[in-house]
C-alpha cells in the first residue's frame, strides 16, 4: 500500500522471522555468538530465552542459515504438546519413519539415526522452540533422550529456546539434572533507545529505502512506546507508515506517531504504558 510512496522494494516491518532483516543488536550479537559456539563445542543443552517479540525465532533462522554441512538441524516450533507426543514430533522434525510404531520402536530409529549421523561425523541438533510449553515432563523427558553419548560426546545436542517463564521451569528442583546439562544459557534483552533507532534505519535500508523517513520526534515516541522489544517496534512502524500514507506525510512526524499510539491505546493495544519519557 504505501511502499511506493515511501520508495520501498517491500514492507520493512513485517512480524514475520526474516533473518535477511535481523539486526544485531549487542545482545543479538552476542546470544549468536553463544549459539554457534554451544554448536561447535558439541555442548549438551543450551537455553536461549527472552520476553515474547524479542527476536529469539529470528535468531534461530539466522542460525539454521548459517550451518555447515556436518550440522544436521531438526526444528520442533510449537505451543503445547504432551510429553508422550515428542518421540513423534522429533522424528517427524528429522524426516524420520514414526507413523505406527510404537514409543520403543521410534526411539531405536532415532537412536539408529544418530548413531549413523555421528558415524557419518555430522552432528545432531534439535531446536525446541516455545519450550516453556513443554512443562516439567516434557523437559526431562527430552532430557532423558539426550542421555546417549560416544566417547564422551554427545550425540545429540539441543537449543531449548522460549519466554522467561523457561527459566522459572529450568531451575525447578525436578529439573536439576537437566540444569547441570545446560552449559551455555542467555536471556535476550530488549533493545536500548540508540539500538532501536539503528534497528529501525537498518530494516529501512533492507527495503531500499529512505533511513529518514521518521523525524526524530517520531522516533522518540515510536521507541518509547514499544521499550524496545523488535516486534512492537515493527508493528508500531508498519501502522505509521499506513498512516503516514494516508496524510501523505512524508516524513512521518510526531503527529502520525501520537496518532498511531492513542489509537492502539483505544483498542486495548497500548504496548508498556506512557510515553512520557524515553530512555536515551
Amino acid at each position: 500500500m504505501y511502499e511506493a510512496f515511501y520508495g520501498l522494494r517491500e514492507k520493512p516491518f513485517s512480524i514475520l522471522p526474516d533473518p535477511s532483516y535481523l539486526y544485531m543488536s549487542k545482545g543479538h550479537k552476542r546470544a549468536l555468538v553463544l549459539l554457534k559456539y554451544s554448536l561447535v563445542s558439541g555442548q549438551g543443552f543450551t537455553a536461549l530465552s527472552g520476553e515474547i517479540g524479542s527476536g529469539k525465532t529470528t535468531l534461530i533462522n539466522k542460525l539454521v542459515d548459517s550451518i555447515e554441512d556436518d550440522v544436521l538441524m531438526g526444528v520442533l516450533s510449537f505451543t503445547q504438546v504432551g510429553s508422550t507426543d515428542i518421540l513423534e514430533w522429533v522424528a517427524m522434525a528429522f524426516g524420520l519413519d514414526y507413523e505406527g510404531k510404537s514409543e520403543t520402536a521410534i526411539y531405536e530409529t532415532f537412536l539408529e539415526f544418530l548413531i549413523r549421523e555421528y558415524a557419518a561425523g555430522r552432528k545432531v541438533v534439535l531446536v525446541v522452540d516455545e519450550a516453556q510449553n513443554m512443562g516439567l515432563a516434557g523437559l526431562e523427558k527430552l532430557r532423558m533422550l539426550s542421555n546417549v553419548n560416544a566417547r564422551k560426546e554427545y550425540l545429540l545436542h539441543m537449543i531449548l529456546v522460549g519466554q522467561p517463564e523457561l527459566r522459572n521451569l529450568i531451575s525447578a528442583p525436578q529439573l536439576k539434572q537437566l540444569q547441570q546439562r545446560i552449559a551455555v544459557a542467555f536471556h535476550l534483552d530488549a533493545m536500548s533507545y540508540e539500538e532501536s533507532r539503528e534497528y529501525i534505519i537498518h530494516r529501512l535500508q533492507q527495503a531500499g529505502g529512505d533511513p529518514l523517513i521518521f523525524s526524530d520526534q517520531a522516533l522518540r515516541l515510536l521507541i518509547a512506546e514499544s521499550r524496545g522489544v523488535p516486534r512492537i517496534v515493527n508493528s508500531l512502524c508498519d501502522l505509521a507508515l499506513v498512516y503516514g500514507f494516508s496524510a501523505e506525510c512524508n516524513p512521518i512526524d510526531a503527529d502520525i506517531a501520537k496518532s498511531v499510539i492513542a489509537d492502539r491505546a483505544k483498542m486495548g493495544l497500548a504496548s508498556f504504558g506512557s510515553t512520557a519519557t524515553v530512555s536515551r
